[in-house]
């Protein structure tokens, strides 16, 4: 034997198992379940949405005969944060949950260009990439010198640089842009983040390049035009020996040259002796040479 007994509906229970399935940067998917199994009738939720940085309220209206309700939530700020609560229309018990949406992306290709008593940050425009980005309302810069362990808010702007001055030789920095804070620094964007060492060699690859290819410059310009002065000295020193040999060479062939013989004569060591011994010795007269009497 059996009975079937129906329970009676109570709508004055929460919905059930409220929760996020999906948040973006200016939407959430929210889903829950109704405050009992198979509804026979059409429900009526309200869903309430709390700006908790800007201090507002919507409420929207959800009506389904569904068990399971998904819903999704627009016209949310990046960055921002929610508090959702869903109950019954008849203001019935609630459920609710917190939610912060996505917030704006980093800007891209963050690069440092060193100049002679600042470095200038550069950037991509972040309106390139987000369309809920506007230009107006521009970036915020940061600076953290890990040597000193303090952080400092640089400035904000609308272009897409930024020059930084009064930098200390031998401090580590990192500087962070990115979009705008707005309600006293409740909704930023991502930041980007690149590290500067010691006025030139930064963590970040195309700064690495900017500053070391400075270095490089200043260093191997003098070594060259070193060596260069170097070796025209040595050209020089080696022509005036090679001139000097040279004439010192002829010189020395002329004092021992004989026109009658045609060749120059060099005694060897066996014949040097008494100065007697140095005299030619004439053996004769060749017919060809005529004889001079005096």
């Amino acid at each position: 034997d059996y009975v079937v007994v129906k329970m009676i509906p109570d709508n004055r229970l929460p919905p059930r198992h409220l929760h996020s399935v999906h948040t973006g940067k200016t939407f959430a998917v929210i889903k829950w379940e109704s405050p009992y199994d198979s509804p026979d009738q059409d429900m009526l939720y309200a869903v309430a949405v709390k700006d908790l940085v800007r201090k507002t309220d919507k409420i929207y209206k959800v009506k389904t005969q569904n068990s399971t309700v998904e819903y999704t939530i627009k016209k949310l700020e990046p960055g921002g944060k929610y508090h959702v609560i869903v109950q019954l229309g008849n203001m019935s018990k609630e459920s609710s949950m917190k939610i912060n949406t996505v917030p704006l992306s980093a800007p891209d290709a963050l690069k440092i260009i060193t100049e002679n008593d600042h470095i200038l940050l550069f950037w991509k425009s972040l309106a390139l990439k987000e369309s809920n980005f506007n230009e107006s309302r521009g970036y915020e810069i940061h600076m953290f010198d890990s040597l000193m362990n303090i952080t400092a808010y640089l400035g904000n702007t609308t272009e897409n640089f930024f020059k930084v001055s009064n930098l200390k030789i031998g401090h580590n920095y990192s500087f962070t842009v990115q979009a705008r804070c707005l309600y006293s620094g409740q909704m930023c964007g991502e930041p980007a983040t690149l590290l500067y060492d010691e006025l030139g060699t930064g963590e970040d690859s195309s700064a690495s390049k900017t500053g070391r290819s400075t270095d490089v410059a200043a260093v191997v310009v003098p070594v060259l035009f070193l060596l260069l002065v170097t070796l025209g000295i040595g050209f020089v020193v080696l022509y005036m020996r090679h001139r000097r040999l040279q004439n010192s060479f002829t010189a020395f062939a002329n004092s021992h040259y004989s026109s009658r013989l045609g060749s120059a004569i060099f005694s060897s060591g066996d014949d040097l002796g008494d100065e007697d011994d140095e005299a030619p010795v004439i053996t004769g007269f060749s017919d060809d040479v005529p004889m001079v009497i005096a």
